[in-house]
C-alpha cells in the first residue's frame, strides 16, 4: 500500500470476428421526455475486421449500409483491489480503476495504479473494438481478445487516483457522481502531478492547466461516472523548456 502498479498495454489481438452493442443510447444519456418514443433497446452484432481495421454493422439497415468505424481496440475494466476491504464490483469504478471504459486505454497507454493491499490484485478485462467518449450506448463493440500487458512496481507513489501516459499525453481518470466530482478527483490529482513535475506550486500550475488542459468524458452509463483531465505532452515539454531557462 502506497505503492504504484505501473500497467502497459503492449497488444491487444481479436481473437473472434465479431463483437456487440445495444442500441438506442441509453436512457441516463438522454432527454427523460423522449424516452417513451424510443424503440426497446436490443443487442446488434458486428463484423471486425483486424486487418482492414474496420468495425462494421452485420445487419445494418438500407440507409446505413456503408457505413463504418476504426476497429480501436481499448480496455473497458482493469485495476487492482480497492481500499478498506472493500469488494467492489468490477460493473463500477473508483481510485482503484475498475470499469472506465476510457477509449483512449488502448495499446501503448501505460496506467500508475494506486496500490491499497498487499499484492496489488490486479484484474484485466472486457475488450472493445470501438467506442466513443461516454459509452453511452451503454456498451462499446463488445468482444474478446488475447491482451499482452507489463507490470511494474514503483514505490512510495501515494497516488489517489489511475495516472496514464500515452504517446501523446499525460492524463489522470476519476470516478464519482454526479458529473462535477470526478472532473474535481482528476483536476486536483493532475494539478499535484504537473506541480511535482514541473517544480511549481499551485498557482503557477494552474497557469498552465487554465489553459491547456482537456477534458474527456470516459463514461456515463456505469454506476460510477469517469472524467479525465488530460494535458498534452507537447505542452509540459513547452513549460519545462521555459522553466529550466528561467
Amino acid at each position: 500500500p502506497g505503492d504504484a502498479l505501473l500497467v502497459t498495454i503492449e497488444r491487444m489481438t481479436p481473437n473472434r470476428k465479431t463483437g456487440w452493442t445495444y442500441s438506442p443510447l441509453a436512457p441516463g444519456v438522454l432527454d427523460p421526455s423522449v424516452l417513451a418514443e424510443l424503440p426497446k433497446r436490443e443487442r446488434h452484432e458486428w463484423a471486425i475486421d483486424a486487418e482492414a481495421g474496420t468495425v462494421k454493422l452485420l445487419e445494418p439497415s438500407a440507409r446505413i449500409k456503408d457505413w463504418s468505424f476504426p476497429f480501436a481496440p481499448m480496455m473497458g475494466c482493469f485495476g487492482v483491489a480497492p481500499e478498506r476491504g472493500q469488494a467492489i464490483s468490477t460493473a463500477t469504478s473508483g481510485a482503484n480503476g475498475g470499469n472506465m471504459d476510457y477509449r483512449l486505454f488502448g495499446p501503448g497507454a501505460t496506467i500508475a495504479f494506486p496500490v491499497f493491499v498487499d499484492g496489488a490484485l490486479f484484474f484485466l478485462g472486457d475488450g472493445h473494438a470501438c467506442q466513443g467518449d461516454g459509452e453511452i450506448a451503454g456498451t462499446g463493440v463488445e468482444t474478446s481478445f488475447e491482451v499482452e500487458f507489463t507490470v511494474k512496481l514503483l514505490k512510495k507513489q501515494n497516488l489517489r487516483w489511475p495516472r496514464c501516459e500515452t504517446e501523446t499525453d499525460l492524463l489522470v481518470i476519476a470516478s464519482g457522481r454526479p458529473l462535477d466530482q470526478p472532473l474535481q478527483f482528476a483536476t486536483t490529482e493532475l494539478l499535484r502531478w504537473v506541480g511535482d513535475a514541473l517544480g511549481v506550486d499551485p498557482i503557477e500550475a494552474s497557469h498552465l492547466l487554465g489553459q491547456a488542459v482537456r477534458y474527456d468524458i470516459a463514461n456515463v452509463f456505469n454506476p460510477a461516472y469517469c472524467v479525465a483531465a488530460r494535458l498534452e505532452k507537447t505542452e509540459l515539454t513547452r513549460a519545462m523548456s521555459f522553466r529550466n531557462r528561467g
